[in-house]
């Protein structure tokens, strides 16, 4: 059918359907006062963009290789590399380790669905392990656990949710695996501290997220670290259709236009556009990391008498990237955190919930090895957690705002 024109020319926008009988078409919502997250691209990101696509050259090229470099130096491990997503990281690391397909890879059971995700394209079988109440994230005890239950598993993948760390030595010993068998869901914990040493050089292979909500928040994109040789050169490899070398090498004096695919690979580079926003986020990265633990300690202060509110843990040693803040909603704090949810949102601040456990999930909860006793922690964990605003952008003022609402919700019964 011809697309309506009006007398100039220009197509017409077709008009939205009538609403339902007896339904508001535009229910009634409060703008957001305090927003849970917000991205800041810094004004050197956005002229590095301005530049990438005044260069002609916009996929895979130079500033991805001087993003790898850099990110590689900031953590101090011999190699970085850029891919499309976490979820990708995951995955292509895996493949990296060359297990036996169908192998089991134990995870957390609270978690975001990518990491399941990538454990199941990369022809394995997730394993659930239920978390301790205090972290939200598996224990040795839990870990060991499962693994025992299920007869022993070929490898761990370990979260440092939040971004708060976790033992990742520890946690092997405990899963029976060895170090080299170890993945690193690193998508909160850019800046995280295990110990004295930082998240991105313990395990064999270590994967951040730049997702709009991260840390160094690019919009897409992901990287993996590794003093691997081997590793590196195989997700070098498969980040690009198992291609032996992309255009961008291919092109440059001297390069040749033949090459060779000799590895399954899949499409997970990343683009020239993202890394420049990259490269100048990392820049900054120090200071949005001071402003976020200034915003976690202001929390502490404001809430930690409030009934009811259990505030993050803090790591005895390491540091702590505060990617969210997370606090539990006791049942002495007389509403329950999903009425809490709908009362903050009547006052225009937003919240979110990380995360839905996966067993939860329907897809998850039919292809994930669980424990026959279930997962009563992490079930206990997802009814109480909630992560409020947290970012380099939120001010002083938007935190007294988020935790006057807490108190006022407790004192006052407002979402009674």
């Amino acid at each position: 059918m011809p697309t309506a024109r009006d007398a100039s020319g220009v197509p017409e926008i077709a008009a939205p359907p009538p609403a339902l009988p007896g339904t508001d078409p535009h229910p009634a919502a409060p703008a957001l006062v305090v927003p849970f997250t917000r991205a800041r691209i810094c004004a050197e990101a956005q002229q590095a963009v301005v530049d990438v696509l005044a260069s002609g050259w916009v996929t895979s090229g130079e500033q991805v290789v001087a993003f790898e470099r850099e990110f590689a130096q900031h953590l101090g491990v011999r190699h970085a590399v850029a891919v499309s997503s976490c979820t990708a990281a995951i995955e292509l690391s895996l493949r990296a380790l060359a297990l036996p397909p169908g192998s089991k890879v134990l995870m957390s059971a609270v978690t975001f669905c990518g990491a399941a995700s990538a454990i199941l394209h990369a022809g394995h079988v997730p394993v659930l392990a239920d978390v301790d109440d205090l972290t939200a994230m598996p224990s040795p005890r839990t870990l060991a656990a499962a693994a025992a239950e299920c007869g022993g598993v070929d490898a761990l993948v370990v979260v440092h949710l939040a971004g708060l760390p976790t033992d990742v030595v520890a946690l092997a010993d405990a899963a029976g695996v060895d170090l080299d068998h170890v993945v690193e869901d690193a998508a909160h914990a850019l800046g995280t501290v295990v110990g004295d040493a930082p998240v991105g050089t313990i395990s064999r292979a270590t994967c951040f997220s730049f997702y709009a909500t991260k840390n160094l928040a690019i919009g897409e994109g992901g990287m993996v670290t590794t003093n691997d040789d081997d590793v590196a050169d195989r997700i070098r490899q498969t980040r690009l259709h198992g291609m032996s070398a992309d255009a961008w090498r291919r092109y440059l004096p001297g390069g040749g236009w033949r090459y060779d695919v000799a590895l399954d690979g899949l499409k997970a580079n990343m683009t020239d556009v993202q890394a420049a926003i990259g490269r100048a986020q990392l820049r900054r990265f120090e200071v949005d990391q001071a402003r976020r633990a200034s915003v976690a300690a202001r929390y502490d202060a404001a809430l930690a008498e409030v009934p009811g509110i259990r505030l993050p843990l803090r790591p005895s040693a390491g540091r702590h990237a505060w990617h969210l803040y997370a606090v539990r909603i006791e049942a002495d704090y007389g509403i329950d955190r999903d009425a809490l949810i709908v009362c903050l949102r009547q006052q225009g601040i937003g919240t979110s919930v990380h995360f839905i456990p996966l067993h939860r999930l329907t897809w998850f909860g039919r292809h994930c090895v669980m424990p026959a006793g279930g997962l009563p922690g992490a079930d206990g964990v997802f009814e109480r957690i909630l992560s409020l605003p947290m970012d380099a952008v939120v001010s002083d003022d938007e935190v007294d705002l988020v935790c006057a609402a807490l108190v006022r919700a407790t004192q006052r019964g407002d979402a009674r």
